[in-house]
């Protein structure tokens, strides 16, 4: 029986060499009507804020992406739509609803009120930061008005949070 395999794995090894190619070709097309799949794993704590209040968020990310989500206890999201740029958009909202703030990143945000004081940015869905005027150090500026206007699109870092989980962003040293 060894003698047999050993003088067969010269041919197995043709027969596979010129299957290679077919194969890697074939690997990466799925037909247009499989469906695809993608799990993530979240905090299962953060479960609620993708399911919303009465389910109100989880049903407007099924249909403004139009793909399915399904959710475990344990934090595990499978999300499954026809359209790979589907999957992405609902995973990337569901991440944005779930992302844990950094200190030191850049986020990308809309302001969304402006105070005498300073301003409120909303730098991932649910997750307003607050932006100090005096953080911003320009001799010029006398209003935050000067700099913001509501509604605006902004890149600020997040400098810092404090004991009570308020976020701070400047606008400085920002790339």
């Amino acid at each position: 029986m060894r003698q047999a395999l050993t003088k067969a794995k010269p041919g197995r090894a043709f027969i596979l060499s010129h299957m290679y190619p077919y194969w890697q070709s074939r690997v990466r097309r799925f037909s247009p009507y499989a469906p695809r799949i993608e799990k993530i794993k979240i905090n299962p704590e953060k479960i609620g804020a993708v399911i919303g209040k009465g389910g109100e968020m989880i049903n407007k990310i099924t249909s403004e992406t139009g793909a399915q989500i399904d959710i475990k206890d344990d934090g595990l999201i499978t999300v499954a739509a026809a359209d790979t740029s589907k999957i992405e958009k609902a995973i990337n909202w569901i991440k944005s609803l779930t992302e844990e703030p950094e200190v030191g990143r850049v986020y990308e945000g809309k302001v969304v009120s402006i105070k005498d004081f300073g301003a409120f940015i909303n730098i991932c869905q649910g997750l307003t930061a607050w932006f100090i005027s005096r953080s911003f150090q320009t001799s010029a500026l006398e209003k935050v008005e000067d700099v913001l206007k509501e509604g605006q699109i902004v890149k600020a870092k997040l400098v810092g949070i404090d004991e009570r989980g308020r976020l701070s962003l400047s606008l400085k040293d920002v790339e």
